[in-house]
């Protein structure tokens, strides 16, 4: 049932929110695009400034299909304050994670294949080539096996990525979550995430391979980070 505008989202936030809902529709064919999901498998989210309140995709819904009006807005506990569809099974697990890091502004989760091979094996994938070392600044952490319905999977990705630079977390036998500033910057760690697992896996193939040094993962990080774009 769709709860009405004048009832739910205070007045104050409804621009932020309906932005929030044309960005977080728009960036799903992002993920199609970079072939890091399935039918309606994976979801993005994002915290909408100022208010203690997210904007999530809908439960089960065709990417095809999805338009902004269809993205539910719950609070930081994963209850629905609007929207007329179910939200993700995975609200109450980006929830805890909003809860649980103020500087993070978006989340989004895929199952894309390479990266997802790596977290069925659970295994990190090693910072062996630069790109790593600019996105993730290391390795890409692997968290435990955890039930999707729950907080459980959102406890994980929290406590996996203390102490860590990356970016993006691979659930052991499930898939991978990523964490952002923004919308757009979660959706670009999962895609970079999925690019450097299909590249460490491939380069495995031929033989052991040698992590970079750490001093040169800290200052290819820091120049990513501080120096390079506009």
């Amino acid at each position: 049932m769709t709860i009405h505008a004048s009832e739910a989202v205070p007045e104050e936030f409804r621009e932020e929110v309906e932005h929030l809902r044309e960005q977080v529709c728009a960036l799903h064919s992002e993920l199609i695009r970079w072939n890091l999901v399935t039918w309606t498998s994976g979801n993005i989210s994002a915290r909408v400034p100022g208010a203690d309140l997210m904007v999530i995709k809908p439960s089960g819904v065709s990417y095809d299909d999805l338009a902004p009006d269809d993205m539910a807005v719950c609070d930081l506990y994963g209850r629905v304050v609007e929207g007329r569809r179910k939200p993700s099974s995975d609200t109450s697990s980006h929830a805890h994670i909003y809860r649980a890091r103020p500087d993070v502004g978006a989340v989004a989760h895929t199952h894309s294949p390479y990266a997802t091979a790596w977290a069925a094996r659970g295994e990190a994938i090693p910072c062996a080539i630069t790109a790593m070392a600019d996105e993730f600044g290391g390795d890409i952490p692997v968290g435990p096996l955890a039930l999707i319905g729950g907080d459980d999977i959102g406890q994980g990705v929290v406590t996996t990525l203390e102490g860590h630079r990356s970016p993006a977390v691979l659930m052991r036998g499930h898939g991978v979550f990523t964490v952002g500033a923004d919308a757009r910057d979660a959706v670009k760690a999962a895609v970079m995430c999925e690019d450097v697992a299909r590249t460490v896996h491939i380069a495995r193939q031929g033989g052991p391979l040698r992590r970079l040094p750490q001093e040169h993962i800290d200052a290819l990080h820091h120049r990513y980070q501080n120096v390079y774009g506009q």
